[in-house]
């Protein structure tokens, strides 16, 4: 069990640190780790960084794509990712028209100033599109009617009605105006490369003008490429592009996946969960309508396709869960699963004290009953920026860390 007591701004945790054969005893203060000591015998309890997903539509119900969403649905959809040991996370708004994707845009600015801790949990918004191909098997869920020349005036729109929110946004390199665009808007935010029809050397030309991303490695490409070379070849084998990875069990296989990551190199690889509002535990299988994806199945299985096709639509597993499936499924090692789901999308995105369990990083961590209830059970507790966000079931003995602020809940 986990041993963990707060009093005032700091809070003790114990426990073996996920990966390793060492235990550790964690004080975190003012926000911060503040220091790490190591401990002698053996600890059931496990201690994971907290996981960060630049790739995340919803989740149990709460959509950032849907018509009615305001700073209250990401509110909800935070903590319900705590549960998950999800700390920092990009709520993704995909392909739609203009006023829709800036209504969105707000409600993740809104969340954030609701309180300092979803300002530091919510970082800010991953726009998946407009700009992508309109080819089955490449456009993914996306709606090819509400696709479009890729405008860096729109870009600069989105910011201006929201903030500079914008993390990320993915393009497809060979939509028209997408090369300068990538020139010009990844001056301002990580620019990725998804859900196109490119061929080798149009991908080449979006990575020289300065996207640093590939979205969901993998998927997001036609139904059929050349055997080489191709966009999928091209991305790989570039040092300039990190890869992101859907480690669902659907969108790639265990063999395809595991020697990507290997390929790829895991410094160079993250784990994103693309879940959508469907995800949560106990959805029965069936047909659904969502703003992502529209008419939908989800299947025995777990596996969401667009309704009467094969085509996927979307994830319905958190960020653990993926972690989970890399470790079980592809023969990851778990200490190298963790960096792809924590360390690696964090300093992607520039937040180097976050994914870590060092001095000084960043007080986000997670606590499970053990190594195997990591993606198979909700967490034990979840801390973010030093603040007890979540305290699961089996959190008896930690009284002691404090109620949840109600505004957080």
């Amino acid at each position: 069990m986990t041993a963990a007591v707060g009093s005032g701004a700091t809070t003790v945790v114990e426990g073996r640190i996920a990966g390793t054969a060492s235990s550790a005893r964690v004080t975190v203060r003012g926000g911060r780790i503040h220091r790490i000591e190591r401990l002698t015998g053996d600890a059931a309890a496990v201690i994971v960084p907290g996981l960060v997903d630049a790739q995340i539509n919803g989740y149990e119900g709460h959509d950032v794509n849907d018509e009615h969403v305001d700073g209250g649905t990401i509110r909800r959809m935070a903590a319900a990712l705590w549960a998950r040991g999800v700390t920092t996370f990009l709520p993704t708004v995909i392909t739609a028209e203009e006023e829709r994707i800036v209504g969105s845009l707000r409600a993740v600015r809104d969340a954030r100033a609701l309180h300092p801790v979803l300002g530091h949990a919510v970082h800010g918004a991953h726009v998946e599109g407009p700009h992508l191909s309109a080819g089955d098997g490449a456009r993914g869920a996306h709606d090819p009617a509400r696709m479009r020349p890729a405008d860096v005036a729109e870009f600069h729109r989105w910011r201006q009605a929201a903030g500079g929110i914008v993390r990320i946004v993915t393009v497809a390199p060979e939509v028209a105006g997408a090369v300068e665009y990538i020139r010009q808007v990844s001056l301002e935010c990580l620019v990725a490369l998804g859900h196109s029809s490119a061929n080798a050397a149009e991908a080449l030309a979006g990575a020289d003008a300065g996207a640093r991303l590939s979205t969901h490695l993998g998927n997001g490409v036609a139904r059929t490429l050349p055997r080489h070379p191709n966009l999928v070849w091209e991305q790989l084998a570039d040092p300039r592009l990190s890869a992101g990875f859907i480690a669902d069990g659907h969108h790639l296989d265990a063999a395809a996946f595991g020697a990507m990551v290997r390929a790829k190199g895991v410094d160079r690889s993250l784990l994103v969960s693309d879940a959508v509002a469907l995800a949560s535990a106990g959805r029965p299988p069936g047909d659904y309508r969502t703003p992502v994806g529209g008419e939908v199945t989800l299947h025995e299985g777990r596996r969401l396709t667009l309704r009467g096709s094969e085509l996927l639509a979307g994830a319905v597993k958190t960020l653990d869960e993926c972690l989970s499936w890399a470790v079980a499924a592809a023969g990851i090692p778990l200490a190298d699963a963790v960096r792809m789901a924590s360390e690696n999308p964090a300093a992607l995105l520039g937040l180097t004290t976050r994914g870590r369990l060092q001095s000084g990083a960043a007080a986000d961590l997670t606590v499970y009953d053990d190594e195997p209830s990591i993606g198979r059970t909700p967490a034990n507790v979840t801390i973010v920026a030093g603040t007890c966000v979540h305290r699961g079931p089996s959190d008896a003995g930690l009284a002691e860390l404090g109620e949840i602020p109600e505004e957080l809940r």
